[in-house]
């Protein structure tokens, strides 16, 4: 019953259009009631527990790099960079898509920045080679999905925060796969357009290549300072947020010298208004977190699942095929707040290493971003390029089959993810 109460409170609260935040507050009230626990000091106390975190001040300083990075020029070198390399050959437009997406991955740790970026950027210069645009405008939402995984990730953040688990281990574990991602998506956009009749640009000569690399030496020295940073244990997840932030803060405004000091106030006031609304999900997640626990509710899951709880990737694909269903509804943040605390218990009881899982559960929530009808990333595309959001899921769907049947190989060989975590952590 208890169960039956916090889905269905939820879930009314969302049809009948209700902002998740509050969403989750409604159903943090019925579990309140139905365990006869109500008290608005409980609430408060959660509320404000739930934002008072300092790991989680990763995720403004994060947001506030991306804004800075896109803005700044950091992202458009990216671009100019995989198109010097890679350009020429045919399909070229698609493999600077992912190379760019992958870099800028490195960067903002954001799907909706990298996609946005990438679609004013990319799309109207695939479009005029030829390329269909549905397809194009579906491998660059594709793209999109891996900036949550490659690290600096907020979602990794986010789920640190949540299950109580190494940020850092989760940021190293989080390279191999996230790059496997990438691998699938060239051989993907390769077998599609093998027939399509592309003309490619002439190859960039040694000395445009290297214009292009040096122009871009900036922002590719950021994830070096980054991952170094986190590896050689020289600062905190969220210290590397802030030298993000003040780095392409010098960068863009001393280097570059694209972004001028008006242009700064409306960055800020983006990324203050994007970060605002995160931790205020996080912190209305955190009252439902605390009574899910109260209520016992992992006990509950574990109780449920006990027959494959001895057969971790049986229980690894279901946790995967549920998580799959839950992203075609639901946005990603609010995923990760409502199902970590449930799920976080049946993992540990199981046996299956929470680093391992929380990667897999980020790079499933990061397709979810591209699954219709919700979507999110498909409308940024939708509305940056000037598309139907019909076009952009037809596009989208080849690219977002192998993303899933990369994310299934990992389930089925863990080895893929924990072998090269251990190497990266130490």
């Amino acid at each position: 019953m208890t169960i039956v109460v916090f889905i269905g409170s939820l879930l009314l609260a969302m049809a009948i259009g209700i902002p998740i935040a509050f969403a989750l507050l409604a159903s943090g009230l019925a579990l309140m009631w139905h365990l006869d626990l109500f008290d608005a000091q409980i609430l408060a106390q959660n509320l404000i527990g739930g934002a008072d975190s300092f790991p989680l001040l990763a995720v403004p300083f994060f947001m506030l790099a991306g804004e800075i990075m896109n803005v700044g020029g950091l992202s458009r070198r990216i671009v100019n960079l995989a198109l010097a390399l890679v350009g020429h050959v045919k399909g070229g437009l698609g493999y600077v898509t992912i190379m760019a997406g992958c870099l800028l991955s490195a960067l903002s740790g954001s799907a909706v920045a990298d996609a946005a970026a990438l679609t004013a950027l990319l799309l109207p210069m695939m479009v005029k080679a030829g390329h269909d645009k549905a397809r194009a405008g579906g491998l660059i939402a594709a793209v999109g999905v891996i900036g949550p995984v490659i690290p600096p990730s907020i979602g990794l953040v986010i789920f640190g925060v949540a299950a109580n688990v190494s940020i850092s281990k989760l940021f190293m574990a989080a390279i191999v796969p996230g790059l496997l991602i990438g691998g699938a998506l060239w051989v993907t956009w390769a077998w599609l357009v093998r027939s399509e009749a592309i003309v490619p640009p002439p190859r960039k000569s040694l000395a445009e290549v290297a214009t292009a690399f040096r122009q871009a030496t900036w922002a590719l020295v950021l994830p070096v300072i980054i991952l170094v940073g986190l590896r050689m244990g020289i600062f905190t997840p969220t210290e590397a947020a802030v030298v993000a932030a003040v780095y392409a803060l010098f960068v863009s405004t001393v280097i570059y010298r694209e972004l001028t000091w008006k242009q700064l106030y409306a960055v800020f006031v983006a990324s203050a208004k994007t970060s605002a609304i995160v931790m205020f999900l996080i912190a209305a997640a955190m009252v439902s977190a605390w009574l899910i626990t109260v209520a016992n509710l992992p006990g509950m899951i574990v109780d449920l699942l006990k027959p494959v709880m001895d057969r971790p990737i049986l229980l690894m694909a279901a946790i995967m095929v549920l998580v799959m269903v839950v992203g075609t509804a639901m946005d990603m943040t609010p995923t990760i707040l409502i199902l970590t605390p449930v799920l976080m218990p049946v993992v540990r009881e199981a046996g299956i290493d929470p680093v391992y899982f929380g990667v897999m559960f980020i790079i499933n929530n990061s397709i979810g971003l591209v699954t219709p009808p919700v979507g999110t990333v498909l409308n940024v595309v939708a509305g940056v390029g000037k598309m139907k959001m019909d076009d952009v899921t037809r596009g989208v769907l080849p690219f977002m089959a192998a993303e899933f049947a990369v994310m299934f190989l990992m389930v089925a060989f863990p080895w893929l993810v924990t072998v090269p975590a251990k190497w990266f952590s130490g």
